[in-house]
């Protein structure tokens, strides 16, 4: 054997070696789990509810790091340039497959600049109204909003926010423009829709379930294949007469590119278990979701799930003409 293919063989046998010694012991210190979004907000929400569960089952501290701002794009871009060892994490929702599209100068590619961990869990939306809001079911309401469409506010959480992704296949669906709204997260969208300075509202159940519960906004319709259980008398937007607007804001983990197989296969196991855990599937029911199976918190699913929603968006995204830069 030559010496060249020698010291090749030794080098991998090495880096095998120590990467295998790496996982072992990963992890021995705290995880920092960023959030791209605001404190308080849904994708928030249920960051803070898995890094518990995952912290207690890895023995060390997972911190979430809100990095908000650009649709999620600044906090995956951090994590896009992390040290590839397992200690920087990502937790993003949808916004991870359209901004591929929504941003057209991006500074990172979103399947080749971070490894998969797996689905956490696919949030549905609610179609809400300020409370004094005047149709009273889905029928009237989708009369009502094609006669009034010119006058009628939307408000969004910003561009590539997932309030903005629902809105734009509402107004698809509705083949009406509607002026939009954009604000800087989700809490000052829903404070101007309860102080009815804004008609209407799509967002997710983290965020909004509460209020509709309270009765302090009212709602319309929800964007799942099935009604839910926490809303049994809400129709689903195919039965109410929107077939083209089936939505959900699923949520996925990533770490940077080069992450070892081994960390994230621990991480992947982590959040399985997490993702089993009794009281995290009552306070996701509470929040009306569901964690995901076992199956799909895995990085395979997570990749295919990714590509496959990167592939879904883009001609919504290119029809509405709606770009972040």
């Amino acid at each position: 054997m030559a010496l060249s293919v020698k010291l090749a063989a030794f080098a991998a046998a090495t880096a095998f070696t120590a990467s295998a010694a790496f996982a072992q012991t990963y992890p021995d210190r705290s995880i920092t789990m960023v959030v791209p979004f605001a404190a308080g907000g849904p994708t928030d929400t249920v960051g803070r509810l898995v890094a518990e569960k995952m912290s207690a089952d890895l023995g060390q501290t997972i911190l979430v790091e809100n990095v908000g701002g650009a649709g999620g794009t600044l906090g995956a871009g951090q994590v896009a340039t992390a040290e590839a060892d397992g200690y920087t994490i990502l937790l993003h929702h949808i916004g991870m497959a359209t901004s591929a599209s929504l941003y057209r100068n991006l500074a990172y590619n979103p399947t080749e600049a971070f490894e998969y961990v797996g689905l956490v869990t696919e949030v549905p939306m609610t179609l809400v109204a300020r409370k004094d809001f005047e149709p009273t079911d889905m029928a009237s309401f989708i009369t009502y909003v094609k006669a009034n469409a010119e006058t009628i506010t939307m408000a969004n959480a910003g561009i590539g926010a997932a309030s903005h992704l629902c809105g734009m296949l509402f107004m698809q669906a509705m083949e009406a423009p509607i002026v939009t709204v954009p604000y800087k997260g989700t809490g000052p969208a829903m404070t101007e829709l309860l102080g009815g300075q804004v008609d209407i509202m799509c967002d997710q159940t983290t965020n909004t379930t509460e209020q509709i519960k309270g009765g302090t906004i009212k709602a319309f319709a929800v964007t799942s294949p099935a009604r839910l259980e926490i809303f049994p008398d809400l129709p689903t937007v195919v039965e109410g007469g929107l077939p083209g607007m089936e939505v959900s804001i699923w949520h996925g983990i990533y770490t940077p590119k080069g992450t070892p197989a081994e960390v994230n296969d621990r991480l992947a196991a982590s959040l399985q278990k997490a993702l089993a855990d009794p009281e995290i599937v009552a306070k996701f029911g509470e929040l009306g979701t569901a964690p995901s199976p076992a199956a799909d918190a895995t990085p395979a699913a997570l990749k295919a799930k990714l590509e496959g929603e990167i592939a879904r968006w883009k001609p919504v995204i290119e029809a509405a003409g709606v770009y972040a830069d």
